[in-house]
């Protein structure tokens, strides 16, 4: 073979791989290509519709478009805020039915206090359509056979009278309502509230007659304070009856709290010295000392309930954070006599009004505030633990000047 026809034919074979190769490339490239143009035409054909529309109507879509693209965010924040208003508002509907219960049940306890003079005082004021000084003596009568006494009962009167002087009392309604105000203001006597987390232990000294629910009182404060989690220890401090430790230490084991006892007859001072020092030394939290029962007529008996509260100072220099004194509401004037004497004896700080579920005294509670400045802590409105309640003026005033036609 010549050398020509070798150069023709390995011309022809590289023309016939080059053209293969090229339409190879093309085949492989069209498939991007056809996307990218399609993608190109899309807009085009959009653009004339986005041309056609208003220029108004661009520029509200254009302001729209922000609140839009935030939406997401927006939506999410408001949710949340949602979310924690409704639980906000669970809890306080909650409180609310609570207190409502708790307002319920302190009606019931006193409505045989509010039975014996405040709605006798209600009927009172609905009966004169026009108020007259001849209503006066009407209203003293009847703060005086409830136990108000005399002093508190003269302020009343007073407050009252200088009212109708000045001609502020323009109906009943008006005249119940200062009765009322000035009925809160006596209650509500400037005193530090109880906070037993102040120091440790924090100490209550509980004394009063015999027969007026100490033990019992002191029974329900320890099954308080070891529900808030709180170590307690009581000190039988009445040694002259079994009955009395033996009652204290039924509700230690109710309420989960250790007693410090010791033999019958045996000095109350010790026993109640024993028990702070116990105390101190293993991290107690609260000590309560039951102190016996003892008639506040009789002078060596009150002496010896001085001693106990001298020794619990020398146990802890704080002590006695409170001295609590228990009162039979069902007593009345003769609760005032208590105060008295136990307060010149001791120093109490605070009271606490036990059955008052029972008597149509109750208003004895307004007169000891007056008097005496003395607040009252606690109240027992039944035998359930949870009937001793703290006392909230508040609440107490509105249990007790509820008005039958409100129920």
């Amino acid at each position: 073979m010549s050398t020509t026809v070798v150069l023709v034919i390995v011309a022809v074979a590289v023309a016939v791989a080059v053209a293969f190769f090229a339409r190879r490339r093309k085949k492989t490239e069209e498939p991007t290509v056809a996307p990218e143009r399609k993608e190109e035409a899309q807009p085009a054909e959009k653009a004339p519709a986005s041309a056609a529309a208003p220029a108004q109507e661009v520029s509200k879509e254009a302001a729209k478009e922000p609140p839009a693209k935030e939406e997401p965010k927006g939506e999410a924040a408001p949710g949340v805020r949602s979310e924690d208003a409704a639980e906000k508002a669970a809890a306080e509907e909650l409180k609310a039915e609570r207190r409502e219960r708790k307002l319920q049940r302190l009606r019931q306890g006193l409505a045989p206090t509010r039975g014996g003079f405040i709605a006798k005082i209600g009927a009172l004021f609905q009966e004169k359509k026009e108020l007259d000084p001849g209503l006066l003596g009407q209203l003293e009568e009847t703060l005086l056979t409830a136990d108000v006494g005399a002093r508190t009962t003269d302020r009343l009167v007073g407050l009252m009278r200088g009212a109708l002087d000045r001609h502020e009392l323009g109906d009943s309604d008006a005249a119940f309502g200062l009765l009322r105000g000035e009925v809160k203001k006596i209650l509500s006597v400037d005193a530090p509230e109880i906070n037993v987390k102040s120091d440790r232990p924090y100490t209550i000294m509980v004394v009063g007659v015999n027969g007026v629910g100490k033990t019992t009182t002191i029974g329900k404060l320890a099954t308080k304070f070891t529900d808030q989690g709180l170590k307690v220890v009581l000190a039988a401090g009445d040694t002259f009856r079994a009955a009395a430790v033996n009652q204290l230490e039924i509700w230690g084991r109710r309420a989960n709290a250790e007693v410090v006892k010791a033999k019958e007859g045996s000095d109350p001072s010790s026993v109640v010295f024993d028990a702070i020092k116990q105390a101190k030394e293993t991290g107690v939290d609260v000590v309560i000392a039951d102190t016996a029962g003892r008639l506040h007529t009789k002078v060596p008996l009150m002496e010896e309930i001085k001693k106990v509260r001298r020794v619990m100072t020398k146990a802890h220099e704080a002590a006695p954070h409170q001295v609590l004194l228990v009162l039979d509401a069902t007593t009345g004037q003769n609760a005032l006599q208590q105060v008295a004497m136990f307060k010149e004896a001791v120093d109490v700080n605070g009271l606490v009004l036990t059955k008052l579920d029972g008597t149509a005294k109750g208003g004895v509670i307004i007169g000891i505030c007056h008097e005496h400045g003395i607040p009252v802590r606690y109240v027992g409105i039944g035998e359930a633990k949870d009937d001793l309640r703290e006392f909230e003026v508040e609440d107490f005033v509105e249990a007790l000047f509820l008005r039958e036609e409100a129920k």
